[in-house]
């Protein structure tokens, strides 16, 4: 392969015009189901590596980060699994195209601030990325829909293990791997579930599920990770140790915690539909009337009712609209995937008339729900 200034490339050789000529359609991605995907949206593994010897990157100087990151990244573009992928240097990048980054779950919100001395790498079907020089020289991870905490894991093992034999990890026989936070110490694993969870919020049980599985010594953070909020009803279950226990211990019992959130939630829109179905068309019908014929509609907006339409398809309520649709109309109304769609960059208040506009024309086929007496 090589490169140049500016120029994102393929790890099998060949230019690549731009990041949207690479990124997979939003209603391909979103047609993409698993395992229990009526409330598990997506399980990911990202694993923290560092390299022996060379200064972690929230240390080093930026010529010491360029020079780590050259050095990196055509181990991690030249490995088979990223065979016809994706490669760039993070200063390459625009500044929507890292908006749509993170709105896909493929970088951080940190990442998509770096520029020189950074990078991104990511294979063909999106569920490999590796950001390069985030707060680790190595952030990599596996990532797929529905309920696969056990199958990312062997993805992501694999690929690491690939790795290791070409760059040496920064290792102590005591302590594990080495990381730039001492909270990702040891395996250098996360582990996390992204789960929908509207039944447990109308039931007025979410913050006993979180608090619950707080105590088990998991995170439960928003949409985007830490700091975040949990629009949309969207939930991020994680483990938080990663130092003393082996990675198939954490991840058997991640795997074990979000099978018993399934059942909460499967168990909450259950009562709802037996013991309070009138409230339940309720919230589910005002959301499908705001979305069908809003003309100004707020990102917060937009995913809080559509959280609430895909409750209903799930339910059975609406017998045109698949979860797929729903699924797309989730992303496509993010901010970056909007202004892109659109072709131009927007304001707040223009992607707010924008986003209204996509929903009413998206919905304006489809039958509101429908409720058996």
């Amino acid at each position: 392969s090589v490169e140049g200034a500016g120029i994102r490339w393929f790890s099998g050789g060949g230019i690549l015009m731009d990041l949207m000529d690479f990124l997979t359609p939003s209603d391909e991605i979103s047609a993409n189901g698993g395992p229990e995907d009526h409330v598990v949206l997506s399980s990911r593994v990202r694993l923290a590596r560092n390299i022996s010897g060379v200064p972690f990157p929230c240390r080093a100087k930026k010529s010491s980060r360029e020079e780590s990151c050259e050095a990196i990244r055509p181990s991690v573009s030249g490995a088979s699994a990223m065979r016809g992928g994706f490669s760039s240097g993070m200063g390459d990048l625009k500044a929507l195209d890292k908006q749509l980054l993170v709105e896909r779950h493929l970088i951080s919100r940190e990442h998509a601030a770096k520029g020189g001395g950074s990078a991104l790498v990511l294979n063909k079907d999106e569920t490999l990325s590796v950001m390069v020089n985030e707060e680790d020289h190595l952030r990599m991870q596996a990532l797929l829909p529905g309920m696969q905490i056990k199958q990312v894991w062997l993805k992501i093992d694999r690929f690491d293990t690939s790795l290791e034999k070409k760059l040496e990890y920064a290792y102590d026989a005591s302590y594990g791997y080495l990381t730039a936070c001492p909270t990702n110490l040891g395996t250098g694993i996360r582990v996390s579930a992204m789960l929908h969870l509207p039944g447990l919020v109308l039931t007025d049980q979410v913050n006993q599920i979180v608090q619950a599985v707080t105590k088990l010594g998991h995170a439960v953070r928003g949409l985007y990770g830490e700091g975040t909020e949990a629009l949309g009803h969207i939930f991020q279950v994680s483990n938080q140790m990663t130092l003393g226990e082996s990675e198939a211990d954490i991840i058997e019992r991640i795997h074990k915690v979000v099978l018993q959130i399934i059942e909460h939630e499967t168990n909450a829109r259950g009562m709802l539909q037996q013991g309070k179905p009138k409230e339940l068309f309720n919230h589910i019908g005002r959301a499908y009337g705001v979305l069908a014929n809003a003309h100004i509609v707020s990102s917060k907006e937009s995913m809080n009712q559509l959280s609430l339409i895909r409750l209903g398809v799930k339910l059975g309520m609406f017998n045109e609209l698949k979860t797929s649709v729903v699924d797309e109309l989730f992303l496509i109304t993010q901010p970056a995937h909007l202004q892109q769609l659109v072709g131009e960059k927007l304001s707040g208040e223009e992607r707010d008339v924008h986003r209204a506009d996509l929903l009413r024309s998206r919905l304006s086929g489809v039958q509101g729900p429908q409720v058996s007496e």
